[in-house]
């Protein structure tokens, strides 16, 4: 393939995943309006009008910043590569730094550090202007920041090692490095499923013991029931930051652990919280995790070993906008290979979405029909109706715009499947 090829396929496909993406956004836009008037009949007798309104006007604002985000995210694309972007940072780094691995973390922290403050103004006003106008941001501004910082600071810590072992692989592990490369990013992917939950989430949140000895006995008889064991019962304050409400557990192997948001505690009744945790333990039983870990290892693979070919590829470099570096070792180009391929990967990929929203949706009724199964299903119909109520979710997202971007079937489908299933 001629660089001008490439050039012009990525365009293409940019252009593309634009219009389909701004199409979508507009049928959700109408669609939730065009519904805004009165509540879904389901849920008629549930939910005031007042909150269904709410809830319209939250996802149609959520919708529209999209937009101007997918905008942004695209002119910022368009400037890293064919404007050149990327190939001015190039040139910048490695006259400070000269070849080799100075120069390729350099060029990897310079384009996140920059990626990162173009980010920062979005993330504020999501936060604080349209979070904080539908009454859910409970952060401060020092809390963001020092969030912010600490993720840096995280990032850094266990990102650069982690690409250091990359970079020397794709430098010195010949042509099937993509697959030492994979080894390497599955044991970091497992290690992290075990470190996050006692490591890393409490440096930023508060985890404290389920107190509540009524409720913790009720819980620990539907472990015993479905044969779950975990090391606690937790209840985080996610109230600092959010008013959404959530449950969920982590970890892996003896290092599994259930987690609470103080917010859904506060708002659901001791037997449908038992409710919800049976769908969420219903994923595990149902080994959805280890089925989403085991499709998340094959499409890395897939796309390692598709890096492996386009990063000895003339034209993936300079039809993105980028002259590689032509000098003896050619290794000097890995790091600008991994950022490319991050960069045109989601272009080219964005049209699959609906296939991870049909694993997903089937993965969540199966779930339900395990909490259905282990528990009163009417406790989880009235524990998800608080719960589209509380995080003001869309009753009526656009069909088409929800087999995109969903992971969750739609609040009416799941509802009346759980009434059907549970008679």
């Amino acid at each position: 393939m001629s660089s001008f090829a490439f050039s012009v396929l990525f365009v293409v496909f940019l252009a593309i995943t634009l219009i389909v993406r701004f199409w979508l956004s507009s049928r959700q836009i109408r669609h939730v309006l065009s519904h805004r008037s009165a509540v879904p009949a389901e849920f008629a007798e549930k939910i005031p009008l007042a909150a269904h309104q709410r809830a319209a006007d939250y996802t149609v604002a959520k919708t529209k910043f999209g937009m101007f985000s997918m905008l942004l995210s695209a002119a910022v694309l368009i400037g890293f590569t064919l404007l050149g972007g990327l190939q001015l940072l190039s040139n910048i780094i490695f006259s400070w730094a000269g070849p080799g691995m100075v120069y390729q973390l350099g060029l990897l922290v310079a384009f996140g550090a920059i990626s990162g403050l173009i980010d920062l103004p979005l993330d504020y006003y999501k936060q604080f202007v349209l979070e904080a106008r539908f009454g859910f941001n409970k952060m401060s501004v020092k809390l963001f920041f020092m969030d912010m910082l600490k993720n840096t600071l995280i990032g850094a810590a266990i990102g650069l090692p982690l690409v250091w072992v990359v970079l020397l692989l794709m430098a010195k592990s010949g042509d099937l490095w993509w697959f030492y490369a994979w080894l390497v990013f599955s044991g970091f992917q497992l290690l992290m499923l075990v470190l996050y939950p006692t490591v890393i989430a409490p440096l930023f949140n508060k985890f404290t013991p389920l107190s509540d000895d009524t409720l913790r006995d009720r819980i620990e008889s539907l472990m015993k029931r479905v044969g779950f064991a975990s090391k606690g019962l937790f209840v985080m304050d996610g109230s600092k930051r959010s008013a959404h409400g959530n449950a969920y557990f982590s970890g892996f192997g003896a290092s599994k652990r259930i987690v609470f948001f103080d917010t859904l505690l506060a708002r659901l009744a001791p037997h449908e919280i038992e409710a919800v945790l049976a769908h969420e333990l219903g994923h595990f039983k149902l080994k959805h995790i280890v089925k989403r870990i085991a499709v998340m290892f094959a499409i890395s693979l897939a796309f390692l070993a598709l890096l492996g070919y386009l990063k000895q590829q003339l034209w993936f470099y300079t039809g993105l906008g980028v002259n590689p570096l032509l000098l003896a070792d050619l290794s000097n180009n890995d790091a600008m290979a991994l950022i490319l391929f991050m960069l045109a990967l989601p272009i080219f990929t964005f049209l699959l979405s609906p296939l991870s929203s049909i694993s997903s949706r089937k993965h969540e009724f199966e779930a339900d029909a395990f909490a259905v199964k282990h528990t009163n299903g009417n406790d989880l119909v009235t524990a998800l109706v608080k719960l589209y109520e509380d995080n003001a979710s869309t009753l009526t997202p656009d069909p088409l715009h929800s087999a995109f971007y969903d992971s969750h079937p739609p609040a009416a489908v799941r509802i009346n499947r759980l009434l059907a299933a549970h008679g």
